[in-house]
């Protein structure tokens, strides 16, 4: 079974950058499958906010982190990255890697439908503080 592994979190101060790597566990390799990036807050729902096809050449994000958040992969190193620039108080979450084990058709709806992506990573905390 795959195993999601998640870090590059941390704190910084609002306005900060930090980089998330998601990568596989020994024996894996996540170039077969679509990787979304899900976040949790403290007392919210969870939000879906990037993903990437598993060639690489189509990216999604959510409205609230467009523009201050790019998603990538690098097929050599087998790992998906989230670069948050511009880090505000309410990015603070709980950041998660997902990966999706059958075709995603519509990677914009995807990021709602957290069901579609079989298998997660542990998380990885961010906090930003004013």
């Amino acid at each position: 079974q795959l195993q999601l592994v998640e870090s590059g979190g941390g704190s910084v101060q609002a306005g900060g950058s930090l980089r998330l790597s998601c990568a596989a566990a020994s024996g894996f390799i996540l170039d077969y499958y679509t990787i979304a990036w899900f976040r949790q807050a403290p007392g919210k729902e969870r939000e879906g906010i990037s993903c990437i096809s598993r060639g690489g050449d189509t990216t999604s994000y959510a409205d609230s982190v467009k523009g201050q958040f790019t998603i990538s992969r690098d097929h050599v190193k087998h790992t998906v990255y989230l670069q948050m620039n511009s880090l505000k108080p309410e990015d603070t979450a709980i950041y998660y890697c997902a990966a999706a084990v059958g075709p995603i058709v519509d990677y914009s709806a995807s990021l709602g439908a957290p069901e579609k992506y079989t298998y997660w990573g542990q998380g990885t905390q961010v906090t930003v503080s004013s």
